[in-house]
């Protein structure tokens, strides 16, 4: 069992920065693929990026161009750059984990593993 931990999280304004990472303990092989997903309140939760482990990366539509999702092997952990945020980034970031590759990378039924997630709030 893979534990993660996320950090980072915060307030910023509009157009601001923030950058997230989740720590994982505990991958036994290169083919965990890692996501972060968010949920704003009243809102299902939605997949915002994806990386496998040849570092071949997905990214919703509402953050391409935005957000940067990155590996740090050698530490075991993930990072998520945020940039040009806005009012509807505001929710709680998780980050998400399963080994082997999947279909539906932006999808939260795919993975296994979970953090307890961290909050990001844009005004």
């Amino acid at each position: 069992h893979v534990q993660l931990v996320e950090s980072g999280g915060g307030s910023v304004q509009a157009g601001g920065s923030l950058r997230l990472s989740c720590s994982a303990s505990g991958i036994t092989d290169s083919t965990y693929y890692m996501g972060w997903f968010r949920q704003a309140p009243g809102k299902e939760r939605e997949g915002v990026a994806a990386i496998d482990g040849a570092d071949i990366t997905t990214y919703a539509v509402s953050v391409k161009g935005r957000f940067t999702t990155s590996k740090d092997n050698a530490k075991d952990t993930l990072f998520l750059q945020m940039n040009n945020l806005n009012p509807d980034d505001t929710a709680i970031y998780y980050c998400a984990g399963r080994y082997g590759d999947t279909s539906y990378p932006l999808g939260e039924f795919e993975y296994a593993d979970w953090g307890q997630g961290t909050q990001v709030t844009v005004s």
